[in-house]
C-alpha cells in the first residue's frame, strides 16, 4: 500500500478526508497528519511518504515552501487541495512537479483520479531510482564520489592562502571579497590567480571542498541531511541538495544509501 502524509491547518478538514474517503480501496492508508508546514517537513522526514497530500495557506510554512524544501529529497508525489485559485500557486505547483492541483471543496472522485496519477508518478520514480541504483553500482568509488585533488606545485602564497583558508573556515560564510580584504589585495587578481595555479574557480574549489567534507559526513553515519548540510557549510538546505547532486550525480539521500549497502556487503 502506499504511504500517505495529510498536511491540513484546519482539523475539521483533515479528519474530515482522513475519516470520510476510502483510502484503503485506493491501495493507500495514512501514515501521519500534520497541522502546518513546519510539522509537515518533520513528519515527511520521519515517514518518508509515497504521496502528500497538503493545502497551501497555512500558518508557519505554507504547502509550497514545505514541498519545494522536500520533494527533491524524499522523491515522494504531491497532491494539492486548495481554496486558493490562483495562477502564481498552480504554476510553482507544476515546477515542483506536483501530480495534481485540485480545489476546495473537494469531490471524493477527484481525489481517487488524483490518487491513480500520483501512484503512477510513485511507479516511474522509483524505476528511476532503482535504475540510478544500478548505475551506481557499477561505477568506479572514487569517480562516483568525485575527490577534489588539490595541486601540489602551487607557487602563489596568496593562493596558499586561500585554500588554507578554505580548509579552515569552509563551515562558515566565506567570499573572495573577504578573503581579498584580508589578503589586502583585489578579488579580481586573487580570481584569476586561483583559476591559473588551481584549474578551479575559486567558488567551484569552495564548493568541492565543501561537498567533500559532506561526503565524509555521510558515511560516517548518525548524521541528519539537513544537519550535514549546515555543517559543510552551506546555508540554504535545497542549494546544498542541488549542489551534492551537480558534483555526484545523486541526491545525498541516494548516496547515503548506495555507500551503506556498499559497505555492509
Amino acid at each position: 500500500m502506499y504511504k500517505v502524509l495529510l498536511v491540513e491547518d484546519e482539523d475539521m478538514i483533515r479528519k474530515g478526508l482522513s475519516f470520510s474517503f476510502d483510502w484503503v480501496k485506493s491501495d493507500c492508508i495514512i501514515v501521519a497528519e500534520a497541522e502546518n508546514g513546519v510539522v509537515g517537513v518533520e513528519k515527511i522526514r520521519e515517514f518518508q511518504p509515497d504521496i502528500v497530500v497538503t493545502d497551501v495557506g497555512m500558518p508557519l510554512k505554507n504547502g509550497i515552501e514545505m514541498l519545494a524544501e522536500t520533494m527533491e529529497e524524499y522523491g515522494y508525489a504531491a497532491i494539492i487541495v486548495s481554496v486558493y485559485d490562483e495562477f502564481h500557486y498552480a504554476k510553482t505547483a507544476m515546477h515542483l512537479g506536483v501530480s495534481e492541483y485540485l480545489l476546495k471543496p473537494l469531490v471524493h472522485t477527484q481525489l481517487s483520479n488524483a490518487l491513480e496519477k500520483a501512484k503512477k508518478q510513485c511507479a516511474i520514480k522509483k524505476h528511476y531510482q532503482q535504475s540510478i541504483s544500478n548505475t551506481e553500482k557499477t561505477m568506479n568509488q572514487d569517480l562516483f564520489e568525485r575527490q577534489l585533488i588539490i595541486p601540489q606545485n602551487i607557487n602563489s602564497r596568496r593562493v596558499k592562502k586561500m585554500i588554507s583558508y578554505v580548509e579552515e573556515h569552509y563551515a562558515q560564510k566565506i567570499s573572495l571579497e573577504q578573503i581579498a580584504e584580508e589578503l589586502m589585495t583585489s578579488s579580481t587578481y586573487l580570481s584569476q590567480k586561483f583559476k591559473e595555479e588551481t584549474g578551479y574557480t575559486f567558488k567551484d574549489f569552495l564548493n568541492r571542498y565543501r561537498i567533500q567534507k559532506a561526503i565524509e559526513m555521510l558515511k560516517e553515519g548518525g548524521h541528519k541531511i539537513y544537519n550535514i548540510a549546515i555543517d559543510s557549510g552551506f546555508s540554504e538546505y535545497k542549494y546544498f541538495i542541488h549542489v551534492f547532486r551537480k558534483y555526484t550525480g545523486v541526491t545525498p539521500k541516494i548516496f547515503r544509501e548506495y555507500f551503506l549497502n556498499e559497505r555492509d556487503n
